[in-house]
């Protein structure tokens, strides 16, 4: 009797260590395929770009729409299309502060209308009476959509997407948003530039040239530390090295028209947003990005780049 007493006594233990497995077998089914899940979700657009800002060359977007990535603004895209901002901003209806979002598609040229050549009469007709008998049969067969279910699944999606969209730039991100300090809501800018001057003096080592590939600028030479001066009076509406082949560069907004940019400096000492005035330091003379000392100089009338010698005052 005592010995069946063991036996019981020992099933339970038995019966009860096995109803703790079957638990954490359930328990660890589960957890997995919650991992399994969350390995295949898509990963979030922020977090495909980890290098930072994306850096572009002056007019090396070539596409008409372009895929907007973390770390754009309006600015640095249409920096890289060499177009003018405004311009882009008006094609996609864009309003200020031009806030724009990663996977958003801009469109960089004005569409093209497509024109086809017009069928003969008898064709048409014959087309015309096919659809027509097709529509009414249509019509007959198909059940009537309910009347607000597009109306209800744009309203949702729409909801969905304001909820879940970040922009493309971090406002606490170490690049500064470049947009507003372009329009802010209240611009001091002239109306247009009355007087330009240079901004360093020294020797022109290369002029500017018109040609697609050519010389967007001036390259003056000089000494590393050479203080370098606003063109005119402005705003600082780019203070970085985000954008490739300029090293440390300096872009001041002179008017609605005009902007200067100042390439390749040693120190820039001016900040995104600060008023300046002509003849102010904004940088000192450096070969960040190129491989002697040197400032690249450029005048952009309404996004495009125009001869700096047609506007600078005679030596």
């Amino acid at each position: 009797m005592a010995r069946v007493n063991v036996i019981e006594i020992d099933k339970g233990k038995v019966d009860l260590n096995l109803g703790q497995l079957t638990i954490l077998a359930l328990l660890i089914t589960f957890i997995l395929s919650g991992c399994s899940f969350q390995a295949r979700r898509p990963a979030p657009v922020e977090n495909i770009y980890l290098n930072g800002t994306p850096a572009y060359d002056r007019g090396s977007i070539k596409t008409g729409v372009y895929t907007v990535k973390k770390g754009d603004t309006l600015y640095s895209i249409s920096w890289g299309a060499g177009k003018d901002f405004v311009t882009i901003a008006k094609l996609n209806k864009l309003a200020k502060p031009y806030t724009i979002y990663p996977g958003q598609k801009l469109k960089l040229q004005p569409g093209k209308r497509s024109w086809s050549k017009k069928k003969p009469y008898a064709m048409r007709h014959a087309a015309k009476t096919d659809s027509q008998k097709t529509a009414k049969t249509v019509s007959n067969k198909a059940p009537k959509p309910a009347a607000n279910t597009q109306t209800t699944q744009t309203s949702s999606t729409k909801k969905v997407l304001d909820n879940k969209v970040k922009p493309a730039y971090s406002v606490t991100g170490t690049q500064q948003v470049i947009n507003k300090s372009i329009h802010p809501a209240s611009s001091t800018l002239p109306a247009r530039v009355s007087r330009w001057r240079w901004p360093v003096r020294g020797n022109i080592l290369s002029t500017f040239s018109a040609n697609e590939q050519g010389n967007k600028g001036i390259k003056i030479a000089g000494n590393r530390g050479t203080v370098i001066n606003a063109a005119a009076d402005g705003r600082v509406v780019y203070a970085g090295s985000a954008l490739r082949g300029y090293g440390n560069l300096v872009i001041i907004k002179h008017s609605d028209d005009y902007l200067s940019a100042y390439a390749h400096a040693d120190k820039i000492l001016v900040k995104e947003k600060q008023q300046v005035v002509a003849g102010q330091r904004v940088a000192t003379m450096g070969s960040t990005g190129t491989d002697r000392v040197m400032l690249h100089f450029e005048i952009r009338y309404h996004g495009k780049s125009v001869n700096p010698l047609k506007y600078l005052p005679k030596h």
